[in-house]
């Protein structure tokens, strides 16, 4: 593990106890906490986009004014989805983003998941085609944003107004932006594919398959098919992995409130369903720092993977966080390299 970034779905609610009570409050206070985690030595601020739901959607008017308000973070998705997104209109926004950041966008993109909206994607004027599923259509998305992040002439130029009928690209670009593009894998078999097309890779808390062994083992074999279809494929550059995590360190009266009693039910992964295929959710990691520090150096995934997202709960505000983020940088990460 190399470098630690957090992970905010970015809920408002106003029920009672809640620090976050209005969309206006998620933003801003995103923006305070990528701020906050910058200054406390954290190395990424990633967001969750959702549709239709009380958190964060659009995100590149928030990665741009993270951007602005920061100078060393990472600042990415984790993960768009890719059914709702004009591909042309979201390259040149990945593209600005990025740009007012100075190279700092990792943009974590996938086919989507269930999701609170039936078929939501559809209002947005997405359609899949008769011979296609939605996975397909975001797959399809995914390729023509790629193209267009990558400088491919998509139209072609008015002779009437440039005196020339040429191929155009998108403006602005970002030239380094096309490999700091990540594909969220929920299973061994999407990461394979991610990595034969050539994007870094981001697996979640959870993998909608199940093979019976522990979450982090499950989750290091697919990294380990990941980084062999990679070599296989020869691309040119050393790809990226992360892999997302819940952790709580107990280190003062207020986090014992919140998460003590919590410490034992999450110690064990969950097996479900999600959209009726079977998912493995991982446990979460709570109690002690130093305690929590030998939890994950024995964490198969988390010691293969090059990047954890650690998944925040927003709603306890930023200050909250803030001091979280800085427990796990000062008395985790250094036991784990």
């Amino acid at each position: 593990m190399k470098r630690i970034g957090f992970l905010s779905f970015g809920h408002w609610s106003p029920a009672p106890g809640s620090e976050v009570r209005s969309a206006s409050d998620a933003l801003l206070q995103t923006i305070e906490l990528a701020q906050a985690a910058e200054e406390v030595g954290v190395d990424g601020a990633y967001v969750r986009v959702h549709h239709f739901a009380p958190q964060l959607a659009s995100p590149f008017p928030l990665l741009a004014a993270i951007g602005a308000r920061t100078s060393r973070i990472e600042i990415g998705t984790a993960v768009i989805d890719m059914r709702y997104e004009n591909p042309l209109y979201a390259a040149e926004s990945a593209a600005a983003a990025d740009l007012i950041a100075g190279g700092r966008l990792q943009l974590g993109i996938s086919r989507g998941s269930p999701e609170t909206a039936e078929n939501g994607y559809e209002s947005f004027g997405f359609v899949p085609e008769a011979d296609e599923t939605d996975a397909d259509m975001a797959r399809k998305h995914t390729e023509l944003f790629r193209a267009a992040i990558a400088g491919a002439g998509l139209v072609y130029s008015n002779q009437q107004m440039t005196g020339q009928h040429v191929p155009l690209p998108i403006e602005p670009r970002s030239d380094t932006l096309p490999d700091r593009i990540w594909w969220g894998a929920g299973s061994r078999a999407t990461a394979i594919w991610a990595a034969e097309q050539g994007m870094n890779l981001m697996s979640s808390t959870l993998l909608t398959e199940d093979t019976g062994v522990p979450l982090s083992d499950l989750q290091a074999e697919q990294l380990l098919l990941y980084r062999d279809a990679w070599k296989q494929a020869g691309h040119d550059r050393e790809p990226r992995v992360s892999v997302s995590r819940s952790i709580l360190p107990i280190i003062d009266d207020e986090t014992r409130h919140y998460f003590g009693l919590r410490a034992q039910a999450d110690a064990e992964d969950q097996v479900g369903y999600i959209g009726g295929d079977l998912a493995r959710f991982g446990r979460s990691y709570i109690g002690e720092p130093d305690v929590i520090a030998r939890e994950l150096a024995q964490d198969a995934a988390v010691l293969a993977a090059d990047t954890v997202l650690v998944t925040v709960p927003n709603q306890l505000g930023v200050d909250f966080n803030a001091r979280i983020l800085e427990s796990i940088v000062r008395d985790i990460a250094p036991g784990l390299g």
